[in-house]
């Protein structure tokens, strides 16, 4: 509604200008100067923003947003994080830019890249595929080591693997060597 509000202002401007300044054939430039000088004012402040959101998010898409949107709102946008969003790693209150791309990592991925570093398997953040690559680990014990991290907050070392039901001392000598927390 502004934005019409603007036009019309600065098209009965440029019509009394017009109306001025005809006798010396400035009219074209009145015009031209007029709708450049509009043009450049919504370059400079546009009223709102076109942000793509993907990743863990439960419809990604592109989003029209007002301009000065935060991370958050973008979000909110495309439906709120997936379950498997790592929220931690997205900055939510940046403010976002036109044309930007907001990417929600999930979990498994962010502990995809941290094992990656060193080749170990990190107790308090591996999903249960990557827990199942450790040498005795099954689905049943992987589920147990997120049941267990879960439950008391996570690892402090990973000697506290053996609380777990079944990883006693022999598996643990087995599996120390590629765990980390």
């Amino acid at each position: 509604m502004r934005r019409k509000i603007k036009i019309i202002f600065v098209v009965a401007f440029i019509m009394f200008c017009l109306a001025a300044c005809k006798e010396e054939g400035t009219e074209l430039t009145l015009l031209e100067d007029a709708v450049a000088e509009e043009e450049e004012a919504e370059a400079a402040n546009p009223e709102s923003i076109f942000v793509y959101v993907c990743g863990a998010v439960n419809c990604e898409g592109v989003y029209e947003l007002p301009a000065g949107s935060r991370g958050y709102e973008a979000i909110d946008k495309a439906g709120g994080f997936r379950s498997d969003a790592a929220t931690s790693q997205i900055n939510q209150a940046e403010i976002l830019q036109d044309e930007a791309t907001l990417y929600v990592p999930t979990v498994y991925e962010i502990a995809e890249s941290q094992a990656e570093d060193d080749g170990k398997v990190n107790l308090n953040t591996a999903a249960k595929e990557e827990l199942m690559t450790l040498p005795g680990v099954g689905e049943a014990k992987a589920l147990s080591i997120i049941s267990y991290r879960e439950e008391q907050g996570g690892f402090k070392t990973i000697e506290d693997i053996m609380q777990i039901s079944g990883i006693k001392e022999g598996l643990f000598n087995k599996i120390k060597d590629y765990i980390k927390i």
